[in-house]
C-alpha cells in the first residue's frame, strides 16, 4: 500500500509538472494514459509480490526502489503525450466574444465624447464658434492622451478594461493551422484528449506596434478632418473650379468609398471569425483577447428601466398636453381649491383670461368679476361661458363704473 502510495504522488505530480510549467493556460485531460501507465506499474509489482511469496529462495523479492526504476522507464511515453499535447493545442484558435469587443469600442468612442464635453464646457466663457475651428486638433489631442495612458503603458482602454479585454501581438502566437471551434476531441493512440484555450496567453504589444497604432488612429483621423473641412471650405466640389481642385476632391472621394468598402469587407470577416475589429487592428495584427480568467458580470438594468419609463411618460404628455384645455381644466379644478385669494383685490385687478391690467375694464354680471372688452366680449359669445373666478354663468357684461348693462 505504501509503494503503490508513492507511485501515485509521483506520478500525479509528474503530471502537473508536464502541463502546467511550460504552458499555464493549458488544460489536458488524458485519462485513458493515466489508467494505462498505472495498470503497468500495478502489473510489474504484482509480479514481484507474486514471486516473492511463492518461493523467497527462488525468486528473491524485488528492491524497494523498483517502482521508481519502472517510473523511470515510462517518462518517454509521457513526454510523447505532451508533445502531441502541445501540437494539438497549436492547432486550436482562441475564441474571444465579439459582443465584448464591440462593446468595448463603443464605451471608447463615448468616453471620449464625454472629454470632449467637460473640455469644452472650460472654454465656454470665450467668444461662441471659436473652439469650431480648432475641434480636429482637439479631438487629437483627447485621442492621444487616452492612447498615451493605456496602450503606451501596456494597460487596457477604459472600454477594453470594462469588457476584460487586452491587446496581444498576434504574430507571436500565430496558431499554424485554422479551426473553426475553439476546442475539440481528439484521438491519439486510443488515446481521448480534451484541449481548451483560455487566450491568457501571448505577450502585448511592441513599441513599434503601439507608435503605428498612434499615427494610424490619432494621426490619420486628425489629418482626414483637417483635409475634409479644407476641401469643403475651398469649395474643390464645385463644378467651375480649376481641374486640380477636381481632381483632388475626386481622389478624397475614392479613398473615402474605399475606406468605407475595405472597412465593411472587414466588418463582415470580424462576425465570422471575431478577430480584428477595425482595419487598423488587422493591419498592425493587434488582437483582442482576455485578460484576466475570471470577470465579474453584473448586468444592471435599473437605469434602462428607468430611461424607458421617462421616455414613455413623455411621450405621453406631448400627447395629452395638446387635448387639455388649460381655461376649462382651471374652472373644474377651481371649486375644490381650499384657496380662496382669488377675491383679492390684487387679483381682481387683473383680467383673469389674460392675466393683465384691463385696458378698458368690463364687469362680468352678475358676479361683478373685472375682464378686459375683448376677453369678456369674446367669450360671453358662448351661452355656456362661467366667470373665470367664481364659476357663475354670465348672462350679461357692464362697463366698469357705468350703470347700464347690456344682456348677452
Amino acid at each position: 500500500m505504501i509503494v503503490a502510495a508513492r507511485r501515485n504522488l509521483v506520478v500525479r505530480n509528474t503530471v502537473n509538472t508536464h502541463t502546467n510549467a511550460k504552458n499555464p493556460s493549458f488544460i489536458g485531460i488524458s485519462c485513458r494514459n493515466l489508467e494505462l501507465v498505472n495498470s503497468v506499474m500495478d502489473r510489474q509489482i504484482l509480479a514481484s509480490s507474486s514471486s516473492s511469496t511463492s518461493g523467497n529462495s527462488a525468486n528473491p523479492p524485488p528492491p524497494e526502489d523498483a517502482w521508481f526504476n519502472t517510473y523511470l522507464k515510462l517518462i518517454p511515453q509521457w513526454q510523447s503525450v505532451h508533445t502531441v499535447d502541445q501540437d494539438l493545442l497549436e492547432m486550436i484558435p482562441v475564441e474571444i466574444s465579439r459582443v465584448n469587443q464591440v462593446d468595448a469600442g463603443r464605451l471608447d468612442v463615448e468616453m471620449s465624447a464625454m472629454l470632449k464635453e467637460q473640455l469644452v464646457k472650460v472654454f465656454s466663457l470665450l467668444k461662441p464658434g471659436m473652439l469650431f475651428q480648432y475641434e480636429p486638433e482637439l479631438d487629437a489631442f483627447l485621442e492621444f492622451l487616452i492612447w498615451r495612458f493605456s496602450i503606451w503603458v501596456d494597460k487596457p482602454t477604459p472600454g477594453n478594461a470594462l469588457m476584460n479585454l487586452r491587446y496581444r501581438d498576434e504574430r507571436a502566437v500565430e496558431p499554424r493551422v485554422k479551426e473553426e471551434r475553439h476546442w475539440k476531441l481528439y484521438t491519439y493512440a486510443s488515446t481521448y484528449i480534451l484541449i481548451v484555450r483560455m487566450g491568457l496567453e501571448g505577450p502585448g504589444l511592441t513599441v513599434s506596434q503601439k507608435i503605428w497604432y498612434c499615427i494610424a488612429t490619432v494621426g490619420g483621423q486628425y489629418i482626414w478632418a483637417r483635409l475634409q473641412s479644407f476641401s469643403a471650405f475651398r469649395r474643390w466640389g464645385d463644378t467651375e473650379q480649376r481641374s486640380l481642385a477636381r481632381r483632388g476632391w475626386f481622389i478624397l472621394q475614392r479613398i473615402e468609398g474605399f475606406y468605407k468598402a475595405a472597412s465593411f469587407g472587414n466588418l463582415l470577416i470580424f462576425l465570422l471569425t471575431g478577430r480584428y475589429r477595425s482595419l487598423t487592428e488587422r493591419a498592425l495584427r493587434a488582437r483582442l483577447v482576455y485578460g484576466s480568467p475570471n470577470m465579474n458580470r453584473s448586468v444592471s438594468f435599473e437605469y434602462m428601466n428607468r430611461q424607458l419609463v421617462w421616455n414613455e411618460f413623455s411621450e405621453m404628455l406631448l400627447l395629452l398636453l395638446p387635448l387639455l384645455n388649460s381655461s376649462s381644466l382651471r374652472k373644474v379644478l377651481r371649486p375644490f381649491s381650499k384657496d380662496k385669494s382669488s377675491n383679492s383685490e390684487g387679483d381682481d385687478a387683473l383680467c383673469p383670461i389674460c392675466q393683465t391690467t384691463p385696458t378698458t375694464p368690463f364687469l362680468a354680471l352678475p358676479c361683478q368679476h373685472r375682464y378686459c372688452y375683448y376677453c369678456l366680449r369674446t367669450r360671453c359669445a358662448s351661452m355656456s361661458f362661467r366667470c373665470s373666478r367664481c364659476s357663475e354663468p354670465v348672462v350679461a357684461m357692464q362697463r366698469h363704473g357705468d350703470c347700464v348693462s347690456s344682456e348677452t
